[in-house]
């Protein structure tokens, strides 16, 4: 009948351009967040150590520090993600943002949190130290990996074999 892909009477189906970069964002940011949170959580149990210990630290050191390194990272993805065919790279390079990002904010929220900058720089040394670093690095690098991947693709919607069926 009609030779337009989508069949008689209906709009040719897109052949395909990656996901929007927005959405890759979102989609790669939310994939960070729950790396490193579930992360640091099972490295914490796999080890019997927690990731932040240290008198007069509560929470807020920690906190501080994922929420700075999951900005750090929709940062440095969303430079990527912005260039028409964005580079593996930007993996790498959110690694990098957010070990530096996530140590500097655990440093300077323990300092506020206790008035002291030197029992915050040996907790910062204890996540270098004892691993826990590396949980928030290689989230970077997979996630920032997937986001890229995502919006690169090049493949369209899924469709269903009978979806290409020209007969009536």
């Amino acid at each position: 009948m009609s030779g337009a892909p989508g069949g008689p009477g209906r709009a040719p189906t897109p052949s395909g351009g990656g996901v929007p970069p927005l959405i890759a964002l979102a989609f790669a940011t939310v994939l960070f967040g729950a790396l490193v949170i579930g992360g640091l959580g099972g490295t914490s149990l796999l080890t019997g150590r927690d990731v932040i210990s240290a008198p007069g630290f509560g929470q807020f050191p920690g906190v501080a520090g994922v929420v700075a390194a999951i900005v750090a990272f929709a940062l440095v993805l969303w430079a990527a993600l912005r260039q028409p065919r964005p580079s593996f790279w930007a993996g790498v390079w959110a690694a990098a943002a957010c070990t530096i990002v996530y140590l500097a904010a655990v440093w300077v929220a323990g300092a506020v949190q206790t008035g002291d900058v030197v029992l915050p720089a040996s907790v910062v040394e204890r996540l270098v130290t004892g691993g826990f670093i590396f949980v928030v690095a290689g989230a970077a690098l997979v996630a920032g990996w997937g986001g890229v991947a995502l919006a690169r693709s090049r493949g369209g919607r899924p469709r269903w074999p009978w979806e290409d069926d020209e007969s009536p």
